[in-house]
């Protein structure tokens, strides 16, 4: 396992992040708990939860299992959907964010989280509140770094923005959808995280199970995340295209060439994407553990990542050929 540094931060965390996500759902606590413990092992130090996952009970989990190794962890959480009944149970107000940090907190078995994340913007509290708790969770010690998730770019950079003009703490990370068949934040995020030195860690790295190489045309899903035909940006009605089809059929001619599996394949190659930290995957089950470990530790060859990169990337479109066109070169 290698380690590179969070954006803007001397935080060195592992090139893979496990993702919590299922754990004490999909994924039964013993062997939530082994899966960690592994990774661990396998020099991993990243792992990634948040306060409504199982309604907390994937917090609680990670709480116990790294109990004993917490100084190993680079544990990173994060806050803002509905934990309650409350009309203050979500958002962003210094109220919300105070009470989830040491909720939280006391799941985790922790005095400090390393990365505080935001989950996804909130058009009702003003930025301006919600640094400035954040800042103060940084001086008193409960947090040590920050970051966000599913951000637009222009809700990004006014963040960084408020946080350089007042000389608060900025975020050093986001956390995007992001994989070969969902590559929308090359339009905009990823330049500005590059100009910006904001690392990335990507969630969905494997399309929703898309890109597993399990599924075939014209077969609707009837298990796993896919199987909703319509209506969540998991669905068989956004996955399964025929444009993603095409990603996947190189991602498994890659696999073929490599004697690898489709999802190491695509997890390998964003791994060695530009600007990319550290993918953040899930497994249901210790079999997919160990097949998404086996996604480091080897390269791509430049004329394969190149086939990939080119049959996912966007469509070249306005306003980003004319940039292109008009480009200074010395």
């Amino acid at each position: 396992m290698e380690y590179r540094t969070l954006g803007k931060s001397g935080l060195a965390v592992s090139e893979l992040c496990l993702g919590t996500m299922t754990f004490g759902k999909a994924t039964e606590e013993k062997d939530s708990i082994e899966m960690i413990h592994r990774f661990l092992d396998a020099g991993g130090n990243f792992l990634d939860t948040a306060d409504v996952y199982v309604e907390g009970r994937s917090e609680e989990i990670v709480g116990k299992a790294i109990k004993d190794r917490r100084s190993e962890v680079i544990l990173a959480t994060k806050v803002r959907m509905k934990v309650g009944p409350h009309p203050n149970d979500l958002g962003y107000s210094r109220k919300r964010i105070m009470d989830g940090v040491d909720a939280s907190l006391r799941r985790l078995q922790t005095d400090y989280i390393d990365l505080y994340q935001l989950h996804v913007w909130d058009h009702l509290t003003p930025i301006e509140e919600t640094l400035r708790t954040l800042d103060d969770l940084i001086t008193v010690g409960k947090v040590r770094y920050i970051g966000c998730s599913n951000f637009l770019a222009w809700q990004l950079m006014k963040s960084l923005s408020y946080s350089d003009f007042n000389r608060y703490a900025r975020f050093i990370s986001i956390q995007p959808q992001y994989s070969l068949v969902n590559r929308e934040m090359d339009r905009e995020v990823m330049s500005l995280c590059l100009e910006e030195n904001v690392g990335v860690i990507p969630w969905g790295p494997l399309g929703g199970g898309f890109l597993t190489g399990k599924y075939s045309r014209g077969e609707v899903p009837t298990e796993g995340r896919l199987k909703v035909p319509t209506g969540s940006e998991s669905s068989w009605e956004v996955k399964g295209t025929e444009a993603n089809f095409k990603i996947l059929d190189t991602v498994r001619e890659i696999a073929e060439e490599t004697q690898k599996t489709p999802a190491q394949v695509a997890l390998n190659w964003l791994i060695h994407q530009q600007g990319v930290t550290s993918p953040i995957f899930g497994a249901r089950t210790l079999a997919q553990f160990e097949e998404n470990m086996g996604s480091v530790g080897w390269t791509l060859t430049a004329e394969q990542w190149e086939r990939l990169d080119e049959i996912s990337a966007l469509p070249d479109e306005y306003p980003h050929r004319f940039i292109k066109k008009f480009q200074r070169v010395l």
